[in-house]
């Protein structure tokens, strides 16, 4: 089984940031994170270890006894950060400069009068903070959830982690449905995102499976999963090599791999080096009739 690696993987220059700002953190008893740091297990751990606490990012709100919080990559709108601030909360903001310029793009569409339509999930933490300073929005996760809506003037975001086909999908959608209307688009798909759907794209024409590297949170990582299957693919997220589990290869010659924009390089690298030593002991069976 010859097992082949995606051009483009891995962590982006965001999470990598926001993980060496609070490693760095002079006095982590102090600090809580606001959330998930970033949505990969290993990290989270380290970070407990370190003495860093940590909110659920599904019940933020819950009190903190900690003088610091660490506003995490996905980012919080302002009207949430000025929360934090009036509770004496000091801020350690981590957010990726990406996200940033798409809270920076709502925040000016909805100035102008605009109707925003944020393309992305509306459970995501960090579509809860592009809509947090909004007014007039709505969000939409696909292109099933389209509707002809009563503003006449209408601009079209997405969360950083958007699927370029699936975004293609709902504006056009948005087009037809709300013809006749001006309707503004502005593609704020992250480059790293982009780039790893395009490399796992080129990847699916010479492989029979794909494994993808990730946290079970991460929206990017279930994407690229996504990406396998809708190409009828078979595809296995993993969080760590000793998840692999050698049944899902068995007649596979070629087999891709790819990760998350959370997920260490260290552990991309054990997956790799499993993935190899399965493929070497499934070969040795196979000699020896024992497979």
């Amino acid at each position: 089984m010859k097992v082949l690696r995606a051009q483009a993987m891995g962590m982006c220059f965001g999470v990598k940031d926001a993980i060496q700002k609070v490693m760095a953190l002079p006095h982590p008893e102090e600090t809580a994170v606001y959330g998930e740091l970033v949505h990969n297990e290993e990290v989270l751990t380290q970070l407990r270890e370190k003495g860093l606490t940590q909110l659920e990012e599904g019940n933020r709100s819950a009190p903190s006894t900690k003088p610091w919080l660490v506003l995490t990559a996905h980012g919080v709108s302002d009207r949430e950060k000025k929360e934090l601030l009036d509770r004496g909360k000091g801020l350690i903001d981590t957010t990726c400069p990406l996200v940033r310029r798409v809270h920076e793009t709502a925040k000016h569409l909805g100035q102008c009068g605009y109707f925003v339509v944020v393309v992305g999930r509306r459970d995501h933490v960090e579509v809860k903070g592009l809509v947090g300073d909004l007014r007039s929005f709505t969000v939409v996760g696909a292109p099933e959830e389209v509707r002809r809506w009563e503003a006449d003037r209408i601009a079209v975001i997405c969360q950083t982690t958007t699927p370029p086909a699936l975004l293609e999908k709902v504006f056009e959608k948005i087009s037809r449905k709300n013809f006749g209307k001006e309707i503004r688009f502005i593609d704020t798909i992250c480059r790293p995102t982009r780039e790893r759907q395009r490399a796992v794209e080129e990847l699916l024409e010479e492989v029979e499976a794909l494994v993808v590297v990730g946290g079970r949170n991460s929206n990017n990582t279930r994407q690229l999963k996504a990406l396998a299957e809708s190409r009828h693919v078979p595809s296995f997220q993993v969080e760590t090599a000793a998840e692999l589990k050698p049944d899902w290869f068995k007649g596979f010659e070629t087999v891709g791999l790819t990760a998350g924009t959370s997920t260490l390089d260290e552990t991309i690298e054990e997956v790799y080096r499993e993935l190899i030593r399965m493929n070497s002991r499934i070969e040795t069976q196979t000699r020896l009739g024992l497979s």
